[in-house]
């Protein structure tokens, strides 16, 4: 496609680190890694990170870590990725799902009071397309009832609620830096961040094997390490990430003036979306499409099929009705939205969605 919809930025600076790094013949636990967990706990304005190498594992870390097994639930949308409860699942915990709010697409906190139990473990607040959930409401919600709070910040690298990054909210947070997020490693890699250290540091030993020395393992763990190559893009990436968010933000106004009643609407009060990606809603969805192919723009849809009515879901938890979250996953597009476009791209692709709408 001549106009991408998602694009990673690679320069020379990455490039030069790629061959350093590879040169230094140091590719797992080096000081790459050490100065990225540093560098982006810095930047979230939080006490301690810890890199892994995906953001699903970095949520099975934070759901093992926090103890999280059989006969427990967690309360999450189903308007997410799949990972967002499978890791809880391979754990044994069941999720319920809270349906979602219209103009924001994230999770409703009216309808995940009605799902709480005397199982509850967690909530799961999603940053759906990299806006911030309601955590002020979420955070009461979660302090009242003696749960956790864990945010699923995996598409919401630098965005902003209540004059805070993400990732200060919940008690812990993951990120992703699979290559169409906001910031990449260039393959896959996860952060797990927060400010409870004893947390952190139960996370950073269960990622290494669960050891505590070289030949000590004191807990059952897993290899879920980010490799050094990773770190040092990642780092590259993390100097760009502010400039690039409001890149984002730029283009996601110019389409919004373009698209009137389609548009988004990104005001959060003392906050900042962090478009992940650019979706409207239409009709012909399938129509619109086509239409945008042709004429060689590339689309997305995330996500057609909610997780709660995912085949192998269904398989463990009995299906229920979440009126807003079916009714908005047949109509849902996501257009072109990275910061190597330029404004003449967004007026282009805009012109072709409204060409087909109002026809």
């Amino acid at each position: 496609m001549k106009y991408n919809l998602v694009e990673m930025f690679v320069d020379d600076e990455i490039r030069r680190k790629a061959v350093e790094i590879l040169d230094s013949k140091r590719y797992i636990k080096g000081p790459e890694s050490e100065a990225f967990q540093n560098e982006f706990a810095d930047y979230l304005g939080v006490k301690g990170a810890v890199t892994v190498s995906s953001g699903t594992t970095a949520l099975h870390l934070i759901y093992y870590a926090l103890g999280i097994g059989k006969g427990d639930e967690i309360i999450a949308p189903s308007h997410t990725f799949i990972a967002t409860v499978s890791p809880a699942m391979h754990l044994g915990a069941r999720p319920v799902f809270a349906d979602i709010k219209e103009d924001t697409y994230n999770i409703d906190p009216d309808d995940v009071r009605k799902k709480i139990t005397d199982r509850t473990k967690a909530i799961v607040a999603v940053h759906l397309y990299g806006r911030p959930a309601d955590m002020k409401e979420l955070r009461e919600i979660a302090d009242e009832h003696g749960f956790y709070l864990i945010e699923d910040a995996c598409q919401a690298h630098g965005a902003i609620y209540g004059g805070k990054k993400v990732g200060n909210f919940g008690d812990v947070t993951a990120f992703s830096f699979f290559p169409s997020k906001v910031m990449t490693v260039a393959g896959d890699g996860g952060m797990v961040a927060g400010n409870d250290e004893e947390l952190l540091e139960r996370i950073a030993m269960l990622r290494d094997q669960g050891r505590t020395s070289k030949y000590e393992h004191t807990a059952l763990g897993f290899n879920f390490r980010m490799s050094e190559l990773l770190a040092g893009i990642g780092r590259i990436q993390l100097k760009h990430l502010d400039e690039w968010v409001d890149r984002r933000n730029e283009i996601a106004k110019i389409y919004n003036e373009n698209l009137g009643e389609y548009a988004v609407v990104p005001e959060i009060p003392e906050g900042r979306h962090a478009f992940y990606v650019y979706t409207i809603r239409v009709k012909d969805r399938d129509g619109l499409r086509g239409h945008l192919k042709s004429n060689d723009i590339g689309s997305g849809i995330y996500y057609p099929i909610p997780v709660h009515l995912q085949p192998i879901v269904k398989e463990y938890v009995e299906p229920e009705h979440l009126p807003v979250t079916e009714r908005i996953v047949d109509e849902i597009i996501s257009l072109p939205m990275h910061p190597q476009m330029s404004d003449e791209d967004v007026h282009y692709i805009s012109e072709k969605v409204i060409e087909f709408v109002r026809d």
